[in-house]
């Protein structure tokens, strides 16, 4: 059993339920599992943990300037642990190129590439946008993909749960197998 952290940047909630079921397959797995926002990490000591899932949702194009400075402060504990890393975005769905430059741009500027990466596909929480953010949502969707919803009477999650359960099964492995080599 692994002591293993997934921190997360969250500004509608989204990257805190992928977190959230990275951690579910986890413990199945037998690993002790903290979860925490990235808001909540001032006193957190990486280094009391075997490994790392850290995750970010993108917005107007960048992940959260919090989980960029968490990464700059954490970069040498994250290079020499298992670690990996989760964004999600709307651009995971249907422009994989776009999803992965955003995550390239978080290494260039954080100077930390992680051994294992998904692009989680997001949601559309059109209900819990203001009316003026529900319309400029609607109308970048709808210039920008036709995969994305444009029916602001309802939410819509486009999240694979099984690919984001199958990240986190080979994020378990990896853990366990540096684990056992530590060990001989």
């Amino acid at each position: 059993m692994s002591k293993i952290l997934v921190v997360y940047g969250t500004t509608e909630g989204q990257a805190a339920r992928v977190a959230d079921r990275i951690a579910e397959v986890l413990r199945d797995r037998g690993h002790d599992v903290t979860v925490l926002d990235v808001r909540n990490t001032d006193d957190t000591v990486l280094a009391a943990y075997d490994a790392v899932v850290v995750g970010a949702s993108i917005h107007m194009g960048k992940h959260a300037s919090r989980m960029v400075d968490f990464i700059r402060t954490h970069r040498d504990t994250l290079a020499r642990m298992p670690a990996a890393f989760f964004s999600v975005s709307l651009a995971a769905l249907d422009d994989t190129a776009e999803a992965r430059k955003y995550v390239e741009q978080l290494e260039q500027e954080t100077g930390w590439k992680p051994e294992a990466v998904s692009l989680v596909a997001g949601a559309l929480p059109y209900t819990h946008y203001g009316f003026i953010k529900r319309r400029m949502m609607r109308r970048i969707v709808a210039s920008k993909s036709a995969a994305l919803s444009t029916d602001t009477s309802r939410d819509h999650v486009y999240t694979d749960w099984s690919e984001v359960a199958h990240f986190a099964t080979g994020f378990a492995q990896a853990v366990e197998s540096s684990k056992a080599a530590g060990a001989t």
